[in-house]
C-alpha cells in the first residue's frame, strides 16, 4: 500500500547506496509494494546476487512513538530468530543513520519463494501447524526488559511496559486525531482495569506481532513448506500470547486451530480465561495501531477504508469484552 512514510529513491541513489554498503552496483530495480511503512526494493546486483533493501521513512517525518528506530529492532530480531532456528532471510548489512541518505536501512538476501499472501497452496492446515511451531521457537528467545527498548518505551514488569505502550499510542492521537469507538481516556481506563492479568507474564519474550500471510514466504517447489518469516519491525519484548493476534486478525483463536496445535508441539500453552483476556488486550492494542497509524502514513482512502472499518468494529467488540471481563462477566 502507498504511504507517506515510504521514501522514493532514484535508481542512481540505490546504486550509490549498494556500492557503499556491499561494494557492488545495481543492474535492475523492482519496488515491492506489499508493505505498509518502509520503502522496500528487490535489487539485482552486477555480481549476480539479488538482495532486498528496506529503507526507513524520511528522518524528518514525525512517526508514532513506538516506531522510533524500528529497523534497529528488526535487525536484532533477524539475528535472534536465526539463532533460535526460525527460518529468516539472511541479514547482509544494517546501516544506521546513513550519512548520505539519512535514516536506517537493512540489506537482506532475496528469497526465491513466494509470499503466502500471493498463493493458495494445498495443505494450508499443515502450513499453519508448521507456522505455530516456528512462532513458539521465536517466542522462546528471552530478553532483559519488557517493551520497545529501541523506542524507549519499556517497563520493569510486563503490565508496566504494556500500559506504557498503549499510553504512548493513545498519546499519539494528540498529534494525529483519530476517530475511535470510545474516548482516549475511556480506552485507557478499560485497558488499565483489565491489566492485572498481565502480571502472569514474568519473563520478556521476543514477539513478532506482525505474522500475517504477506510476511510468510513459502517454498512451493515440492510440498509447500515455510521458507522464511520476514518483516520483524513491529517486534517487542513481552507476552508470547500476543503472537496469536495477527494470524487471527479480526477473528478469534479457536482451540482446533492448527496454529495452536503446532505451537503446543514445541511448548505447553493453556488458554485459560485470564489468557483469553490477555489476548483481548493485545487485540485492542493492534486495532488501535491500525487506526492511529494512518495519521503519519496517510494511506490512500479507497485502499484504507475497509481496513479502518474492520479495525474500528473489532476494537469496539474487544473493548466491550474487556469491560465484561473486568467486571467478572467472563468465565
Amino acid at each position: 500500500m502507498d504511504s507517506r512514510t515510504k521514501r522514493r529513491l532514484a535508481d542512481a541513489e540505490l546504486d550509490a547506496l549498494l556500492r557503499r554498503a556491499l561494494g557492488t552496483g545495481v543492474v535492475a530495480v523492482t519496488e515491492l509494494t506489499d508493505g505498509y511503512a518502509n520503502a522496500v526494493w528487490r535489487l539485482k546486483l552486477d555480481d549476480g546476487r539479488e538482495v532486498v533493501l528496506k529503507l526507513s521513512p524520511p528522518p524528518d517525518l514525525d512517526q508514532l512513538s513506538y516506531e522510533r528506530n524500528l529497523l534497529r529492532m528488526e535487525a536484532a530480531a533477524y539475528e535472534l530468530a536465526a539463532q533460535a532456528g526460525v527460518p529468516v532471510a539472511t541479514l547482509l548489512c544494517a546501516g544506521f543513520d546513513d550519512p548520505v541518505l539519512g535514516g536506517d536501512y537493512l540489506l537482506l538476501d532475496a528469497l526465491d519463494g513466494v509470499s503466502w499472501n500471493d498463493v493458495k497452496p494445498e495443505g494450508e492446515a499443515a502450513l499453519r501447524r508448521e507456522l505455530g511451531g516456528l512462532l513458539a521457537r521465536f517466542n522462546a528467545v528471552r530478553g532483559e526488559v519488557f517493551g520497545y527498548p529501541h523506542a524507549g518505551i519499556v517497563g520493569a514488569t510486563w503490565r508496566q511496559a504494556f500500559l506504557a505502550m498503549v499510553g504512548a499510542l493513545i498519546g499519539d492521537t494528540e498529534r494525529y486525531p483519530t476517530p475511535l469507538p470510545r474516548s482516549a481516556a475511556e480506552i485507557m481506563a478499560v485497558i488499565e482495569a483489565a491489566s492485572p492479568v498481565l502480571d502472569e507474564v514474568t519473563t520478556p519474550r521476543l514477539v513478532h506481532f506482525d505474522v500475517w500471510p504477506g510476511n510468510v514466504f513459502l517454498d512451493v517447489s515440492g510440498p509447500p513448506r515455510i521458507q522464511a518469516i520476514i518483516d520483524h519491525e513491529r517486534a517487542f519484548w513481552g507476552d508470547p500470547l500476543a503472537e496469536f493476534v495477527t494470524p487471527t486478525i479480526f477473528g478469534e483463536l479457536a482451540e482446533d486451530d492448527p496454529l495452536l496445535a503446532g505451537y503446543r508441539e514445541v511448548t505447553p500453552l493453556e488458554l485459560t480465561p485470564a489468557a483469553r483476556t490477555r489476548i483481548d488486550l493485545y487485540r485492542a492494542y493492534l486495532y488501535l495501531i491500525l487506526l492511529v497509524e494512518n495519521g503519519p502514513r496517510q494511506y490512500p482512502e479507497e485502499e484504507y477504508a475497509r481496513l479502518r472499518e474492520a479495525a474500528f468494529g473489532s476494537l469496539t467488540t474487544v473493548l466491550d469484552r474487556l469491560v465484561s471481563a473486568s467486571s467478572g462477566g467472563r468465565g
